[in-house]
């Protein structure tokens, strides 16, 4: 008579300590944090050189290719080219003053956020505050609906009816057309995201127009 064979009981594992799990969870955690400080310090230089460049490029289109331009902070309630010893630039607001060849003034150059349709929007524009009249506008930053809010970046009969136009800005309907000095023409179908552009511009004007017209030059370089 055969025996048949009986299978060993099965060993179970020893639990693993709380603590232990704990442990490791941490440390995995303050790995993947390392991980991701160290990447973002080394990749922060390209990315705010790719800023600094993406506003110098802007700069100069707005104001028309200027000779030279200076960088004046908001510091103290006034516009300021020099800022007083031992203030830092870092989290100030800054616009941008052009020149031309001979030294005299273009205009200023001016960077503001808004609400756009669906996401902020940012744009830069060039403002003789004398004349208060625009020089040119550029879209920087925008995410609104492809093929109808985007125009504001891409149709370049919106973006050119921004020269010469004087402020406060009035958006007009292509059917109305531009009646007045103030007018720009909207695009059709994207009512709502020209008017954010308006908006943001008109309301960057109210708040700098009188730090423009207070500011006086500082001898330069």
């Amino acid at each position: 008579m055969s025996m048949g064979m009986t299978s060993a009981p099965p060993v179970l594992g020893r639990d693993v300590p709380s603590w232990r799990l704990l442990s490791l969870m941490t440390t995995a955690g303050a790995l993947a944090g390392l991980l991701i400080v160290t990447a973002y310090r080394l990749t922060l230089p390209r990315i705010e050189h790719h800023k600094s460049e993406v506003m110098r490029a802007a700069i100069q289109e707005v104001l028309e290719a200027p000779r030279s331009f200076d960088t004046l902070y908001l510091a103290k309630g006034a516009l300021v080219k020099t800022l007083p010893a031992g203030t830092s630039a870092k989290g100030l607001e800054k616009i941008y003053l052009g020149h031309d060849a001979t030294g005299k003034r273009i205009g200023f150059a001016v960077s503001a956020t808004g609400n756009g349709f669906q996401d902020p929007v940012t744009v830069m524009f060039g403002y003789d505050a004398a004349a208060h009249t625009l020089i040119a506008m550029r879209v920087i930053s925008s995410k609104e609906t492809p093929g109808l809010g985007d125009k504001i970046d891409k149709d370049s009969a919106f973006v050119n009816g921004f020269a010469n136009v004087v402020a406060p800005v009035a958006g007009v309907k292509k059917d109305r057309g531009k009646t007045t000095p103030n007018d720009v023409v909207m695009i059709t179908g994207a009512t709502i995201s020209s008017r954010a552009v308006i908006r943001i511009i008109d309301d960057a004007i109210a708040r700098w127009q009188p730090l423009m017209d207070a500011y006086r030059e500082e001898a330069r370089p």
